[in-house]
């Protein structure tokens, strides 16, 4: 059989995986992407001296798929990924809570830090622990998970409002995206039984100890190189035609022939590019909606964040993050804040934003109330994920759309995963493994 062609259309994490898996098999690989750069919504940038990721991205040690992606590019040294789970939990006013994982067999690892997790009342905690091995309970397999509020859920299991907006939300805002009242009781229950109940160990958190660039975009564009994949950036596509001996795209009016195409950019576009003839509900991919995440960058001329991570409760800030090293600051400390569900801020104007913050800082961190801030501004991703809420599941299609030769792939895709990093790569994966098969290509492996 001559060398097959395969071209991937998207250079994210989806896309870059799906390249180096047919790279890797042997395919003749194009990667194409609209932009000057690859990363998809994982990107860096300078300002200054320092150069900063457009938000913070962490993972788990569950994230088995991402971690084999980091593995497969070179990068596992740059990141991080702690030995046990800890997580430090503050409310201004109140001292730090810890979430860790202790010496007992999951999912009673978490129970000794639940029960001492004192932002909640003492009732609340042990009402909580019975919640969660409820949610161990439930069947990731039944479609009615999917048209139930993850909120609503909560509620009939007699937990209170101040459980689901404190402890339950400060789970699964930064996982889904989206408030844990509003958020699909499908992937919330994933969240859990995947990251937190099943293995002891799936929760230990990592993160990226250099720029996301150096963790992503730019390892896999030395990858696929050295696997002989072609990588052209600004180039996006206008059209796929299915309509000859095998796909095309259309690139700057010129149509780019292939055996196989992988389609791995949002799901809006997917909806817009796809040929009329491919089985997808396009009403249904539009409405899977989008969600924003907006950072906050803030430069103090101190350390005022004595932990690598800190999440917050009772305030504002939900997540903050030590980027000192990251960026490469010399003086002072670089906290990023990301803030998940945030329909509320996009197109705030930044000087409101500071006026806002600033003082939630000083309310929450003792150190920052006499510190002061070098630099302050904001990075802003409008359509960071689809809103992960009730009856998502049936709009979210696997790789193959019923169109020889063409695939689809992307955290938006049927993975079984949210949309996070770990089910892009997944999807890059499932979306390579069925182009090859329709190849006769394939590796006798899944990545489900």
């Amino acid at each position: 059989m001559s060398e097959s062609h395969v071209v991937v259309v998207g250079g994210g994490l989806a896309g870059l995986q799906a390249a180096l898996e047919c790279a890797d098999a042997g395919a003749r690989v194009t990667l194409l992407e609209a932009r000057p750069r690859l990363g998809g919504a994982t990107w860096s940038t300078t300002r200054g001296n320092l150069e900063i990721d457009n938000g913070q991205h962490v993972f788990l040690r569950c994230c088995t798929a991402y971690r084999g992606f980091l593995a497969r590019v070179g990068s596992e040294d740059r990141v991080t990924l702690q030995s046990s789970l800890a997580v430090p939990v503050a409310a201004p006013g109140r001292g730090v809570a810890w979430i860790r994982r202790h010496a007992l067999p999951s999912p009673a690892h978490l129970a000794p830090s639940l029960l001492r997790f004192h932002h909640l009342p003492f009732r609340a905690r042990v009402h909580a622990a019975l919640t969660a091995r409820r949610i161990a309970g439930l069947d990731l397999g039944d479609p009615a998970l999917d048209r139930q509020r993850f909120g609503d859920w909560l509620a009939a299991q007699g937990e209170s409002a101040a459980a689901i907006d404190g402890f339950w939300d400060l789970l699964v805002r930064p996982t889904l995206n989206l408030p844990a009242r509003d958020a699909s009781l499908a992937l919330a229950a994933k969240v859990f039984q995947t990251g937190f109940l099943e293995e002891a160990d799936a929760a230990d958190v990592g993160w990226a100890t250099l720029p996301l660039r150096a963790v992503h975009a730019d390892p896999a564009e030395e990858a696929l190189r050295k696997a002989g994949a072609r990588v052209l950036l600004r180039h996006g596509i206008e059209a796929i035609e299915t309509a000859g001996s095998g796909p095309a795209v259309r690139v700057a009016g010129e149509w780019l022939a292939a055996d196989a195409v992988i389609l791995a950019v949002p799901h809006d576009e997917a909806a817009d590019l796809l040929p009329a003839a491919a089985r997808v509900d396009r009403a249904g991919l539009r409405a899977l909606g989008r969600a924003p995440i907006v950072n906050l960058h803030v430069v103090f001329d101190r350390p005022v964040l004595p932990y690598p991570f800190l999440a917050g409760i009772d305030t504002p800030l939900q997540w903050s993050f030590d980027r000192t090293r990251a960026a490469g600051l010399e003086r002072g400390q670089y906290v990023a804040v990301s803030l998940s569900a945030a329909d509320a801020w996009v197109g705030v104007a930044q000087a409101e934003l500071r006026s806002h913050f600033l003082p939630a800082f000083e309310a929450l961190l003792p150190a920052a109330r006499g510190a002061r801030v070098e630099d302050f501004f904001v990075t802003v991703e409008r359509a960071a994920t689809f809103r992960q809420g009730p009856g998502t599941r049936a709009a979210r299609p696997g790789p193959d759309v019923g169109l020889p030769g063409v695939f689809v792939a992307g955290a938006w895709t049927d993975t079984g995963w949210p949309a996070t990093m770990e089910g892009a790569v997944r999807s890059g994966t499932n979306a390579a493994l069925a182009a090859l098969r329709s190849l006769a290509r394939a590796p006798a492996r899944s990545a489900a």
